[in-house]
């Protein structure tokens, strides 16, 4: 089967939000995110503050990025079920950020200083946290599901959720430390190292 490919409307969706959030990042980073308001985000982007507010309900949405958990479902999803639940989960969190720093050209450096400067924004900025945290307890719960663990099983379900979890915990060191380093080491990089850290062995095999 074909994968369905998006409409011109939803490629211009996408741009649109790309454009925005882009401008929103670099104003944030530039001024810093309380000095910034919604209004200066869509003189930059060249829209209206309803544009901007159609795409980001609100200013936090506009520093967190929907991509990964989307990415990370999928590559979860496709794993294969005889694997260790460590290595599915710490293989798609290689493969996502693999994806998300990649690119022909020029986009890889774009794409690497654009996740570094959220990143950032996320971290030093206390109105941003509690948002961030609430992303990693849904990215969590999306993680979860695509394992398709028996939630009917209290015992799967809760191998599942701790494997996520410690996968996630390895990520955040990861990531930490990509950002004291400002992307000198290449984040799938530090994501496996991370793991390998964690879980030995079982990590070692992520990449086969």
């Amino acid at each position: 089967m074909r994968e369905r490919q998006p409409t011109l409307r939803e490629r211009q969706r996408l741009e649109t939000r790309r454009v925005i959030q882009g401008h929103a990042v670099r104003l944030f980073t530039d001024r810093g995110y309380d000095a910034v308001t919604v209004a200066d985000v869509a003189g930059a982007a060249g829209v209206s503050a309803m544009t901007v507010y159609r795409h980001f309900p609100t200013k936090e949405d506009l520093v967190l990025i929907e991509q990964p958990a989307r990415l990370i479902a999928e590559r979860v999803a496709a794993s294969s079920e005889t694997h260790p639940l460590v290595r599915r989960v710490g293989g798609a969190l290689v493969d996502a950020a693999t994806e998300l720093t990649g690119g022909d050209g020029d986009e890889p450096e774009a794409n690497e200083r654009f996740l570094l400067d959220c990143l950032r924004l996320m971290v030093s900025t206390p109105a941003l946290r509690a948002r961030h945290l609430d992303s990693q307890y849904a990215l969590q719960q999306a993680i979860v599901g695509a394992l398709g663990a028996d939630t009917a099983d209290p015992d799967t379900a809760f191998r599942a959720q701790a494997a996520t979890s410690a996968c996630l915990a390895a990520m955040h060191t990861a990531l930490t430390r990509w950002a004291q380093e400002d992307g000198q080491t290449k984040l799938p990089e530090l994501i496996a190292r991370a793991l390998a850290a964690s879980f030995g062995d079982v990590a070692i095999e992520l990449r086969d």
